[in-house]
C-alpha cells in the first residue's frame, strides 16, 4: 500500500522554529501593552452559529456573500468558522451578562486568535489568518475614543512600527446616517447602470458600501458623492470635535479621511485605520481598523449598550515590521548546557537538568549519544552561558566543572551542595570576565 502524502490546505501557513519567534513577540507586546490600559483577554469559539455571523457583518457584506467557511454539523445546525472576532466577543458579551450591574464599566476585552475567510490565496492574504483586537462595551465618552485609538498606536510603536497615521472619520449616529444613506441612494440612482454588479446589489440595501468598493469605474463615480459631514447631527459633530481634541492632547497624529466607511455594517460615529506612510513601502499600508459601533449587542439579545474597538492583521503586521527590518528576532540562549558521556551519566545529568530547571534556568542537554566535542558546538550554536560537562569521574565523586562559554573560565560546583552554591559559582564566573 503507496504511503499517504498530505499538504497543508490550500492558503494556510506552518509556524515553527525562527517563524514562531515573530508571532510570540506580538501576542506577547499585546497582552503586556493592552492591560497597562485595563484590558483583559477573551477567547471565544472559533466556530459559531452562521446567523451570528450574517447578522453583524450584513447581508450585503463580501464576508457573507463571499467569503464564509460554513457548514451544516450533524445536527443539521447551520455553522461557519469566525471570519472576524467582534461577533463572537458580542455574543459572549451578552450570553454570560457581562453588562451586569456587578460589572465595572466599561467592560475592556481583547482576543487573539485565527479568522477563516475563503478568499483567494495571494502575498499577504491567507484562508486562516489571525488577528489581534479589542473591544470596550459601555460608554458614549469620546475620551474613550481616543483612548482606543492611542492604545492602538502605542502598541505598533512598541513594535517598532515606523511613520504611523491614523486615518480618522465619522459615520455619525444613526439619523445622521439615515440622511447620510438617503442621499448617497439619490446621488447614485442616475449613475446605477455605469456601477458594478456589487455596487448595484448594495445600492439600495446599504448604499455606504458603494463607497468602499474597489472597482475603478465606482471609484470614478463617488468622486463627486456627498459626504456624512454634510449630514451630521449636532451630536455628532460634538462627538468628532471631541475625539479630535483629545487626539491632539495627547499628540497623535491624524488626517481626516472622509471617504472612509469601514467594511462591516454596524458602525456609527468615530472610525479609524492606522497605517504606515513608509517612503521606503509603495503607498500607505494599513495595519489596524475599527471604530464605534452601536446596535450589536441588542441585535444579540442584550441590553443596549455602545461599544467601540478594533482589529490587527497579525501576518500582515509581520510583514511591514519586516519590511521596515524591526523584528529583531534573537533567540535566547540557554542558560546551561549540560555535556555528558557514557550510560551511568545520563540519569545524573537528567536529575542535574530537573533540579537547575526547577531554579529557574533553561537548560538541555544531549539525547543522541554524541561526542562531547559535538555536544560543545550544540552548546555554542544553542548560545549556551555556561556548560557543565559529566562523565564517570562526576558521577563518581559529585563534583563537576562549569565552564562560562563566554570567558572559558572554570569553576567547581559541588552537586550535593547545588542549591546553596549555584548562585554563588556563576556570580563568581561573571565577576572574573568582568575583571
Amino acid at each position: 500500500m503507496a504511503k499517504a502524502t498530505f499538504q497543508k490546505p490550500k492558503g494556510t501557513a506552518d509556524l515553527f522554529g525562527q517563524n514562531v519567534l515573530a508571532w510570540q513577540k506580538i501576542e506577547q507586546q499585546a497582552r503586556l501593552i493592552f492591560s497597562r490600559y485595563g484590558y483583559g483577554e477573551i477567547r471565544t469559539p472559533i466556530f459559531e452559529s452562521f446567523d451570528l455571523f450574517s447578522r453583524s457583518a450584513g447581508d450585503t457584506s463580501d464576508v457573507v456573500t463571499k467569503e464564509m467557511y460554513d457548514f451544516t454539523d450533524k445536527g443539521d445546525r447551520h455553522m461557519a468558522l469566525r471570519p472576524e472576532g467582534t461577533a463572537g466577543v458580542v455574543r459572549a458579551f451578552v450570553e454570560n451578562k457581562l453588562f451586569g450591574p456587578e460589572q465595572e464599566k466599561p467592560y475592556k476585552a481583547f482576543y487573539m486568535g485565527p479568522m477563516f475567510r475563503y478568499e483567494r490565496p495571494q502575498a499577504g492574504r491567507f484562508r486562516q489568518f489571525h488577528q489581534i483586537g479589542v473591544e470596550a462595551f459601555g460608554s458614549t465618552a469620546p475620551s474613550l475614543d481616543a483612548e482606543v485609538i492611542t492604545m492602538v498606536v502605542k502598541f505598533l510603536s512598541s513594535l517598532g512600527l515606523k511613520d504611523l497615521r491614523v486615518a480618522l472619520n465619522t459615520l455619525g449616529d444613526q439619523d445622521s446616517r439615515a440622511a447620510y444613506r438617503q442621499a448617497l441612494i439619490d446621488y447614485l440612482k442616475p449613475h446605477e447602470a455605469d456601477l458594478s454588479e456589487d455596487s448595484r446589489t448594495r445600492l439600495e440595501k446599504n448604499p455606504l458600501r458603494v463607497l468602499d468598493s474597489k472597482d475603478p469605474k465606482d471609484q470614478a463615480i463617488v468622486e463627486g458623492a456627498p459626504t456624512i459631514f454634510d449630514y451630521l447631527s449636532e451630536a455628532s459633530k460634538a462627538h468628532f470635535e471631541a475625539v479630535k481634541g483629545f487626539l491632539d492632547d495627547l499628540k497623535i497624529d491624524y488626517t481626516i479621511d472622509s471617504s472612509m466607511v469601514r467594511g462591516l455594517d454596524y458602525y456609527n460615529n468615530t472610525i479609524f485605520e492606522v497605517m504606515t506612510t513608509d517612503p521606503e513601502l509603495k503607498g500607505a499600508a494599513t495595519i489596524a481598523g475599527g471604530g464605534r459601533y452601536s446596535g450589536l449587542v441588542e441585535e444579540f439579545g442584550g441590553p443596549e449598550t455602545p461599544g467601540i474597538g478594533f482589529g490587527i492583521g497579525v501576518e500582515r503586521l509581520i510583514a511591514l515590521l519586516e519590511a521596515q527590518g524591526q523584528l529583531n528576532l534573537e533567540t535566547s540562549g540557554l542558560d546551561f548546557y549540560l555535556a555528558h558521556i557514557g550510560e551511568a551519566s545520563s540519569a545524573m545529568t537528567l536529575e542535574l537538568a530537573t533540579n537547575l530547571r526547577d531554579r529557574g534556568f533553561s537548560v538541555d542537554l544531549d539525547f543522541a549519544d554524541r561526542s562531547v566535542k559535538a555536544q560543545f558546538k550544540t552548546a555554542n550554536r544553542r548560545k549556551a552561558r555556561f556548560v557543565i560537562t559529566i562523565g564517570d569521574a562526576e558521577v563518581e565523586s559529585k563534583q563537576v566543572k562549569v565552564k562560562d562559554m563566554v570567558s572559558g573560565k572554570q569553576a567547581d560546583l559541588d552537586l550535593t551542595q547545588l542549591d546553596n552554591k549555584i548562585d554563588d559559582v556563576m556570580a563568581e564566573l561573571v565577576a572574573e570576565e568582568a575583571e
